[in-house]
């Protein structure tokens, strides 16, 4: 493992952590040159992820400093390899999560190279020339193609940047449980209302159903209903409200990176239903197990493929109005 290789000669400016401080800093360091599999990027826009936050504390204990985030990258391609297909020079271009996998494995046949052995993540990862991978908080960006999308012409490139992880991570799971076509309408729950529950609210809304935003902030009423389009607001915090939800939604999606008890949340759902979890809290989670049995209940919290649901590829973005 080594920052550089002898390949890594051009020189970027960009903004590192150096320790866990939570202080980034502007920084020079290299990026490898355009391989045959390479795009260049120059990168216009990069949302700032949680997780950006969380690997600058080192809260995961993970950190390789320095450490240069971002995960949430649009921009425009500048150069090709001699391999790359579907991308040219000028093409509006997008990089997420994933930086490199095997590209053998069953799991990456199949098109979920999230599940991988071999998985390294856009920055903070180990590429396969054994250089440490630095995100988009930077100038430029040399990606393998396949892990590369287009950002579609009737989206900003600004608006298009928290797509990459925040839109892909919720968007997932209600594709994984049929609620982006289904012809019923559900009722689905949102817990929390950060980066990634804004967007939860966005997308269930645009996909038909009745959502309603569970937080434990009551400031954020107005902003679910007004702004979002929410249709029904509970405070967690509230055990009257708690009470009144009691049983009355098929599908709940939790956001939520703190630590808290699944028990009160998996109480709103009906008989069958589902929890899907995709924050990453610090601390392990409280589960009782009494919901889950009498509630016939679905809970999808395996730590790699839903929780870290954000890691899915992209093969083609959607954009919801």
């Amino acid at each position: 493992m080594a920052q550089t290789t002898p390949n890594h000669t051009q020189s970027v400016v960009g903004w590192a952590a150096h320790d866990p401080s939570g202080k980034i800093t502007p920084y020079i360091f290299k990026r490898r040159e355009n391989g045959v599999n390479d795009v260049t990027i120059k990168i216009l826009y990069c949302g700032i992820c949680h997780t950006d936050i969380h690997h600058i504390k080192n809260d995961w204990g993970i950190t390789m400093y320095p450490v240069v985030p971002g995960h949430e990258i649009t921009g425009i391609i500048t150069k090709v390899g001699s391999n790359v297909k579907n991308f040219k020079v000028g093409d509006r271009a997008a990089v997420g999560c994933l930086a490199a996998a095997c590209m053998e494995c069953e799991f990456c046949k199949d098109s979920q190279e999230n599940y991988c052995d071999k998985i390294q993540f856009t920055y903070n990862g180990i590429f396969w020339d054994g250089s440490i991978t630095y995100g988009g908080y930077s100038e430029m960006l040399v990606a393998d193609y396949r892990f590369v999308v287009h950002v579609p012409e009737n989206i900003a490139m600004d608006a298009a940047a928290p797509l990459l992880c925040a839109g892909i991570t919720v968007f997932c799971p209600m594709k994984d449980n049929n609620l982006i076509d289904s012809p019923a309408k559900k009722r689905i729950g949102i817990v929390g209302l950060g980066g990634l529950g804004h967007v939860a609210v966005k997308f269930g809304k645009a996909f038909g159903h009745h959502v309603t935003v569970i937080s434990t902030s009551p400031s954020k009423e107005k902003e679910a209903k007004e702004l979002l389009g929410a249709d029904e607001f509970i405070l967690s915090t509230n055990a009257m409200q708690m009470q009144a939800g009691k049983r009355t939604l098929d599908f709940i999606l939790d956001t939520v990176s703190a630590k808290h008890s699944l028990g009160p949340i998996l109480e709103l759902l009906k008989v069958n239903g589902t929890l899907s979890v995709v924050g990453a809290p610090e601390a392990p989670f409280e589960l009782p197990s009494f919901p889950l049995i009498f509630g016939k209940l679905l809970t999808l919290i395996n730590l790699f493929p839903v929780t870290y649901m954000w890691f899915v590829k992209i093969k083609e973005m959607h954009v919801y109005e």
